[in-house]
């Protein structure tokens, strides 16, 4: 068994030998025949490459000729192109030649002309010196002297031409606002009613019979004296009938001291204790009719939110008069006017009625503080929270301050309507005629004035004046200069109209 083993070798190895050369010989045909192969396709692809490289070169060939064509064509129309500038150039030359000798030509012209123009000029010189030397001679003046002669009559023309302009606008406007004015207040007076002024300042009690008058005076005056120690006033016991007279500067004090003298005579025990009992008693009372006069006064104006001790000042004001006009009655129709011009001016109406009711709230306080009332008054409104626009009202309503808001000018015209209007205001007639005869004293007292005349209760004053010394112009200056004079130097309530006439008269006779 193990011998035919041994002997399978050999026959195996001659296989495997036999099998090798097989696949090497195949191997190398095959190699021989894809070498055939390779070399055909080789062959193949460089006829390809020649045919194609034949192809290329034809092409490059005819666009080499195209482009060699093109080239040709474009530098032919390019030397065409360079000749017809080259020939225009050459007729530009010849045209900025002619035009250089042209020019030439001008300038030796214009320098011909320059030269005749200045022996003009010299030869005017000349004859201008010699007729300003003549004017001069003719006229007697020199050249600065007329030259400031015709500036001066100049000046005065254009001056006189300003103020007509300015006469003429002043005129117009003062026409517009004048028809916008009255329309407004005329709308405020109609809608606003008040009492003709009737109370007055002097306190007047009545006595049942002439015997109370000694009860009053008392042992040795002492229920006089008590009464006046206890209210500080004084009680004045004359010969006048079954009445007593109280008088004091302060109103407050004289009504306290008015109510306290009512209840003793009614009550009829009247001592010293007793007295400053119902003196305690009418002072509680007072006070509360002045805290009561104020909550009224600041409903019917329709002003709200105001600090307590503002309406205590406003009740205050029930007992004060001014020109026998009750203060309190005079604020409440202030009001009432300037919430109306407010409301026809687009203003705050709120404002201008609040304004209106504290404008006078100084008189509540002026005896016991230094200064206008008008400056009180708005440090009061100031100091007890009120807007800064009320405070500025308060404090413009007089004119006494450089600037006036529009709450101060409606606050002012208010006061004024209400102050000057008829009835608001009792003045005796020695005062009213001293009124008139200041008026037209300080009127007189300017130069040129020939008459001057004070009309409507002294609302106005109308001036003749000397047509020889005063002219058109003047009179328009002398108007404003007596305004400014009289604003300066006298008192009056509401506005004063000042009217300057120039009449010229021209008078012949037919014989």
């Amino acid at each position: 068994m193990e011998m035919e083993y041994w002997m399978l070798i050999p026959i195996i190895i001659i296989a495997l030998a036999i099998g090798g050369s097989m696949g090497y010989l195949i191997r190398n045909l095959m190699m021989a025949r894809s070498i055939q192969i390779a070399e055909k396709n080789a062959a193949t692809i460089l006829t390809e490459a020649q045919t194609k490289h034949k192809e290329i070169l034809l092409e490059a060939k005819e666009e080499g000729i195209r482009i060699k064509a093109d080239a040709e064509s474009e530098i032919k129309s390019r030397r065409a192109e360079i000749n017809r500038q080259e020939r225009r150039l050459s007729q530009k030359e010849e045209n900025l030649d002619r035009k250089t000798e042209n020019l030439e030509r001008r300038e030796r012209n214009l320098s011909t002309k320059e030269k005749d123009i200045e022996k003009s000029r010299t030869q005017l010189d000349e004859l201008k010196q010699k007729e300003v030397q003549q004017l001069e001679l003719i006229s007697g003046m020199s050249t600065a002297e007329a030259k400031e002669f015709l500036l001066t009559a100049i000046e005065d023309q254009t001056r006189a031409d300003m103020a007509q302009r300015i006469r003429d606008v002043e005129a117009q406007l003062k026409e517009e606002a004048d028809q916008k004015a009255r329309e407004i207040i005329s709308s405020a007076i109609q809608r606003c009613a008040a009492d003709v002024a009737s109370e007055t300042t002097v306190s007047v009690v009545p006595l049942p019979s002439d015997d109370m008058k000694g009860r009053l005076i008392g042992r040795e005056g002492r229920n006089i004296r008590a009464l006046e120690n206890a209210t500080g006033v004084d009680l004045i016991v004359d010969d006048t009938p079954e009445s007593v007279t109280i008088s004091c500067f302060d109103p407050i004090r004289r009504e306290v001291a008015r109510v306290a003298l009512e209840r003793l005579i009614l009550d009829g025990r009247i001592h010293p204790a007793r007295i400053e009992e119902v003196v305690n008693k009418a002072r509680e009372e007072v006070d509360a009719t002045i805290q009561s006069e104020g909550d009224q006064a600041a409903y019917k104006a329709g002003v709200v939110g105001l600090h307590p001790e503002i309406v205590k000042l406003i009740g205050r004001l029930k007992f004060r008069f001014s020109y026998g006009q009750n203060v309190l009655a005079h604020s409440l129709e202030v009001s009432y006017l300037a919430g109306m011009i407010a409301a026809e001016l687009g203003a705050d109406v709120n404002i201008a009625k609040t304004a209106g009711l504290l404008h006078d709230i100084g008189k509540a306080v002026d005896q016991e503080m230094e200064g206008p009332h008008a400056a009180v008054g708005a440090d009061i409104v100031r100091r007890l929270g009120k807007s800064s626009e009320v405070a500025q009202a308060v404090a413009e309503h007089h004119g006494e301050t450089d600037t006036t808001s529009v709450y101060g000018f409606i606050a002012a015209a208010a006061d004024a309507i209400s102050s000057s209007r008829p009835g608001a205001r009792r003045e005796s007639v020695e005062q009213h005629l001293k009124r008139l005869e200041a008026l037209e004293g300080v009127a007189s007292s300017f130069p040129g004035v020939e008459k001057s005349f004070a009309i409507q209760a002294g609302r106005e004053v109308r001036i003749m004046v000397k047509p020889q010394e005063v002219d058109d112009l003047t009179a328009v200056r002398l108007a404003k200069d007596i305004v400014k004079r009289i604003e300066e130097s006298l008192e009056y309530p509401g506005q004063i109209k000042v009217t300057v006439i120039r009449e010229t008269r021209a008078v012949d006779y037919a014989k």
